[in-house]
């Protein structure tokens, strides 16, 4: 069995991993420095070397995209719909990484799949017409497309717990707001889990089950370090970037019922306090 991966970031390496260690063999792409990915025991692809790509995804069962869209659209769809009608043979599955994003602000309410897309940045918006057009060719080709909307990504080495020790950590006071998050391996997890039972034109949240307000997962990430947690500090006076307000102009609790009931997939850190204790007592 063989995994392609467009994109070898966060998300990836850990489903990567997950595969390998039953006996997967595993390609994906790279920019920049093939190392990495030849460290991991990768095989490694230019992006932009449409014939190599073509003949690793003439054997891959399961196709994973995880680059974001640019303002040009998805970089994974322009690069391999050339390359899988060249190959001439579609995987089994075929994964979409977006984000939960694509709901917009519903001020604390909860979102299901099947709640309307309302995004309000342009980031989200992206991720609304990228998952439209996969969604498109899935049907147009043939192709087994799943959507994956995925909050907040945390494990090992990206965490609170990480930035505590880096001394970046903050707790922004904003009354009302929480968000959803994902632990690394609870999101591979669930990405095999879709892979078993494959559903053209699927879509699944994919996060824990207890959103919560950032002020109390770095106190909580503080306690489990023996340190004092930063103090509060409020929205107004926190002199964010455009991009973190834009976050913290979003607050919803995002459902993970479908996932559950149709992959049987659990979360094995239903909440941040399970994940962030593990990532401890692992090293991390």
């Amino acid at each position: 069995m063989k995994l392609f991966l467009f994109g070898y970031g966060f998300a990836g390496r850990a489903l990567a991993r997950r595969l390998a260690a039953k006996g997967w063999s595993v390609a994906a792409t790279y920019r920049q420095d093939p190392a990495p990915l030849a460290a991991d025991g990768v095989t490694a692809l230019h992006v932009h070397d449409q014939g190599r790509i073509a003949d690793e995804l003439a054997d891959t069962q399961a196709l994973l995209v995880t680059a974001p869209p640019t303002p040009e659209g998805c970089l994974g769809l322009a690069a391999l719909v050339p390359a899988l009608a060249r190959a001439q043979a579609f995987p089994d599955w075929t994964g979409y990484l977006s984000t939960t994003g694509v709901y917009g602000d519903r001020r604390g309410g909860w979102v299901t799949e099947a709640s309307r897309l309302a995004a309000q940045s342009l980031e989200g918006a992206r991720r609304v017409a990228a998952e439209r057009d996969w969604l498109e060719v899935g049907r147009g080709m043939g192709l087994t497309v799943t959507v994956f909307r995925l909050p907040g990504i945390y494990g090992p080495g990206r965490s609170a717990l990480d930035r505590l020790r880096a001394g970046n950590a903050r707790r922004i006071a904003a009354p009302g707001q929480v968000f959803s998050r994902v632990h690394v391996e609870d999101l591979a997890a669930g990405l095999e889990a879709s892979i078993a039972r494959p559903r053209a034109g699927g879509i699944y949240n994919l996060c824990d089950d207890e959103p919560a307000p950032n002020p109390d997962v770095i106190a909580y990430a503080a306690r489990l370090l023996g340190v004092a947690p930063p103090p509060e500090v409020p929205l107004a006076e926190a002199a964010l970037s455009p991009a973190a307000l834009r976050f913290y102009a979003e607050s919803k609790r995002v459902s993970n019922a479908r996932a559950k009931a149709e992959l049987g997939w659990r979360p094995a850190y239903p909440t941040y306090r399970e994940g962030l204790r593990a990532i401890l007592e692992g090293g991390g």
